[in-house]
């Protein structure tokens, strides 16, 4: 059974850092290109980042760069987000999800629109507040 399973959200101050955790279990992560995906109540899912498999090449929603950081480890099948300087507008479920095109967008030309993915993950919760 194709699965993947986020881990690492909790509750952090303002400032502060979480890194998260998609393991992929069933399949390997090597031929697919990654996103990350949040939705905060109320508001549409939208795209955070996307790394590649081609070429790890990685993209970022304006409202997180600089902040975050998205990585994969393809040995241990699994992508990371690292989250730094966090804010309370960060607060959201966030969702990894697997698109089997190599690269980010490579179907629709959009890394952000959500058909682009397959397979998605039941999502972690991620609270920023003092």
């Amino acid at each position: 059974q194709l699965q993947l399973v986020e881990s690492g959200g909790g509750l952090v101050q303002p400032g502060g850092s979480l890194r998260l955790s998609c393991a992929a279990s069933g399949f390997t992560l090597d031929y697919y290109a990654i996103g990350w995906f949040r939705q905060a109540p109320g508001k549409e899912r939208e795209g955070v980042s996307c790394i590649s498999s081609s070429d790890g090449s990685t993209y970022y929603a304006d409202s997180v760069k600089g902040r975050f950081t998205i990585s994969r480890d393809n040995a241990k099948n699994t992508v990371y987000l690292q989250m730094n300087s966090l804010k309370p507008e960060d607060t959201a479920v966030y969702y990894c999800a697997a698109d089997p095109g190599v690269r980010c967008g490579i179907r629709s030309g959009f890394w952000t629109r959500m058909y682009e993915y397959d397979y998605w993950g039941q999502g972690t919760q991620v609270t920023v507040s003092s």
